[in-house]
């Protein structure tokens, strides 16, 4: 992942029947932030009218959900932001295109839109889309492809001449907010006066702009470790950063997800910050799979990587505001760790939580 001259155009995402619920993550990531694009409208014809932040997060964005694709060029072409690109918002189990996704896709590339998309469906290689692209002038990228095995890199043990502090947020379960919180601590870090980078792990990261990473679940597994390893060593190379932070995938006791094992052993984190939704029962789109009790996540991640667990960040849904801070207290009279919900509370006190970790490990030449 590279940072190249930002933004790239103005894309419109797709997310029908998704946004606002787990399947619409990319989308949810797109619309909170990105520097890769700006975003001048989400289609999801189920949610036409609204604010797109709005719906999202109950703070209106400017960015328009509309009904299709004409409506959104449309809608952009009049407040004087023309699109340039489709981005495929959705984020399935399985990582397939719906048939409504295709049709959408066709559109946008007959009215010249370039396509991104981290699916796992390889648009390019679909012979009718690749055609119209052709026809049109317009570029698909499908994110997800695996890099070619030449250019992959396999683990060295270099890690260990990285000097930054390294914290994984790893998560209790699949779709539950790692990425965001992740970012949102990047943030506060570097409003605190602490360089900060993000390791990203995933196709959501790459569209939002993260300088560092890969997408992991692209990669042949023999390479996983080394390309996590790799993305390390290139952050601290360029930028010297204070912390890193490495973004989780999955869960590590998700049956269909099963993910932070590869950056416990292969990214050497010195911490792990969790992130967990009270609410759930069940693993995310599983049906009769109960959620591994947190203390018991808790206890698996720090027998595998023998750091600790220093802090639990909290995912609020299918809670009230006014339910959360006692849904914190709990968690922390569970765990005996500092609680925060980050969306309501911002990321300060997970910085007060890591500073003195951060100092204790020194800085190795870190700037």
């Amino acid at each position: 992942m590279s940072e190249g001259s930002w933004p790239e155009g103005r894309a419109i995402v797709f997310c029908e029947g998704a946004f606002g619920t787990p399947y619409g993550k990319t989308a949810h990531g797109l619309v909170r932030r990105t520097a890769r694009y700006e975003i001048v409208a989400v289609v999801d014809s189920a949610l036409a009218g609204r604010d797109a932040g709005q719906t999202l997060e109950g703070r209106a964005r400017g960015i328009p959900v509309v009904a299709d694709i004409d409506a959104a060029v449309a809608d952009a072409r009049a407040h004087g932001r023309p699109a340039t690109h489709l981005v495929i918002g959705l984020a399935p189990d399985g990582g397939r295109l719906p048939p409504e996704g295709r049709e959408a896709v066709r559109r946008a590339l007959s009215l010249g839109l370039d396509v991104d998309s981290g699916l796992h469906d390889f648009l390019g290689e679909d012979p009718e889309l690749a055609a119209l692209a052709a026809e049109h002038g317009a570029r698909i990228r499908d994110v997800r492809r695996p890099p070619p095995r030449s250019e992959l890199h396999f683990f060295s043990g270099a890690i260990e001449k990285v000097g930054s502090f390294r914290v994984a947020l790893l998560g209790t379960d699949s779709a539950v907010g790692k990425r965001t919180t992740a970012w949102l601590l990047v943030d506060a870090l570097r409003e605190a006066g602490l360089s900060a980078e993000l390791i990203g792990t995933g196709q959501t990261a790459w569209m939002q702009g993260a300088r560092y990473g890969l997408v992991l679940d692209s990669i042949v597994s023999d390479f996983v470790s080394g390309e996590i390893e790799h993305a390390v060593c290139r952050a601290w190379e360029e930028r010297h950063p204070r912390v890193l932070v490495l973004e989780g995938q999955g869960s590590l006791m998700n049956p269909a997800y099963p993910g932070g094992f590869e950056l416990l052993a292969a990214g050497r984190p010195h911490a792990v910050v969790l992130q967990h939704a009270p609410r759930r029962l069940e693993y995310d789109g599983f049906p009769g799979y109960a959620l591994h009790p947190l203390p018991r996540q808790i206890q698996a991640i720090e027998i595998i990587s023998g750091v600790p667990v220093v802090a639990v960040t909290v995912n609020h849904e299918g809670m009230e505001p006014d339910e959360v801070p006692e849904a914190c207290r709990a968690i922390e009279e569970d765990t005996g760790l500092p609680t925060v919900d980050v969306l309501l509370e911002g990321a300060d006190r997970l910085v007060e939580v890591l500073r003195p970790l951060t100092e204790a490990h020194g800085d190795a030449g870190a700037t």
